[in-house]
C-alpha cells in the first residue's frame, strides 16, 4: 500500500501542476478576448485565427483543468444524497463511483478519441474558417484530458481504499452548494 500512495501523491503533484497551467488559460483566453474585442471595435480589425485561439483555450482549461478538479472534490455530482451520508459512506460512494463509472469512461473516451486526433494530424487538418488554424492542437487535449482524469481516478481510488483500511483518515471534504 505503501508504494500504491507514493504513486498517489506523484498523480496528485502531476495534476495539480497541470491544474495550475490550465487556470493560468482563463487569464490568457481573457487577455485575447479583451485584445480580440479592441481590435474589432477599435480598429474594425479581425481575425477568425484569434476566435479560435479563444476557444483552444477554454478547450485547454476544460480538458487539462477537469483531473485537478477531481483532485481537489469540487466535479458535481447528485447531492441530494451524497451530503447527506457520513464521512465512510462517501468513500464507499467514491470508491465504487470511481471503479465503476468514472475509470471505463475515462478509459474509453480517452481511448475512442485517440483515432480522431491521429487523423487530424495526419491529414494536416485545417479550420474551415479563412484564415483559421491547425486543429490537431486541440484535439490532442481530448486523449491528454482523460488520460490525466483516469490518473487522477487511479489515484482517488487508491485514497479511498487506504481510508477504508485505516491507512489514512477519512477526508471526504465536500461542500454542498448554497441553495
Amino acid at each position: 500500500m505503501r508504494a500504491l500512495l507514493k504513486l498517489s501523491r506523484t498523480i496528485d503533484t502531476l495534476n495539480e501542476k497541470i491544474g495550475l497551467a490550465a487556470t493560468w488559460l482563463v487569464l490568457l483566453a481573457c487577455v485575447v478576448s479583451a485584445g480580440n474585442a479592441l481590435m474589432r471595435w477599435g480598429f474594425d480589425l479581425s481575425s477568425n485565427a484569434w476566435l479560435e485561439i479563444q476557444w483552444y483555450l477554454f478547450a485547454g482549461m476544460v480538458m487539462l483543468g477537469g483531473a485537478y478538479t477531481l483532485r481537489v472534490n469540487e466535479h458535481v455530482r447528485v447531492d441530494v444524497l451524497y451530503s447527506r451520508y457520513s464521512e465512510r459512506t462517501r468513500a464507499w460512494v467514491d470508491l465504487l463511483g470511481g471503479i465503476f463509472f468514472l475509470l471505463p469512461m475515462s478509459i474509453v473516451i480517452g481511448w475512442m478519441s485517440w483515432p480522431l486526433f491521429l487523423s487530424s494530424y495526419e491529414i494536416g487538418e485545417m479550420s474551415g474558417n479563412a484564415g483559421g488554424l491547425l486543429r490537431w492542437p486541440v484535439k490532442i487535449l481530448i486523449p491528454i484530458g482523460f488520460a490525466l482524469l483516469t490518473l487522477q481516478g487511479v489515484s482517488e481510488i487508491i485514497k479511498r481504499v487506504a481510508a477504508l483500511s485505516g491507512r489514512l483518515p477519512l477526508d471526504s471534504h465536500y461542500e454542498r452548494p448554497l441553495q
